[in-house]
């Protein structure tokens, strides 16, 4: 009966008054540290997306001029050529061919926009592994 009364020898952890309320703070404490660096991840890909948008659509400005300056001096070229005696022939299958090609290019970009990886995907899953950790301590 001794042992209890005797006062802890020194360096020995003491109790801490209101352990409830320490442990909840604690627990508060480590939660909101957890948002902080989600948002932190999810403030990071927005800007990772953003910059990779922004190059993506540049060079696809850039390479639409150019490719459009192209297509209508290859069109002018073939009608210049065919212009004494199929004009009309040459106006068509130039037409023919455009459409054929915007049809060809409108199912690629469709394809591509299908095919891009989940947006926020990485904070997406650490947000879930941070809900199954918590599920499993409560």
């Amino acid at each position: 009966m001794d042992e209890l009364n005797e006062p802890a020898p020194e360096g020995a952890e003491q109790p801490r008054a209101g352990g409830v309320v320490a442990a909840l703070k604690r627990m508060l404490a480590t939660l909101l540290a957890i948002v902080h660096t989600r948002l932190e991840l999810f403030t990071t890909e927005i800007e990772e997306e953003i910059q990779r948008a922004a190059t993506i659509l540049l060079w696809a400005l850039v390479a639409l001029f150019f490719g459009t300056l192209t297509v209508l001096m290859l069109a002018l070229t073939i009608l210049i050529v065919f212009w004494d005696n199929n004009r009309i022939l040459a106006a068509s299958l130039i037409t023919g061919t455009f459409l054929a090609l915007t049809g060809l290019t409108a199912y690629l970009a469709r394809a591509r926009l299908k095919a891009k990886s989940r947006f926020m995907g990485a904070s997406i899953d650490e947000l879930k592994r941070d809900r199954e950790a918590l599920e499993r301590v409560l």
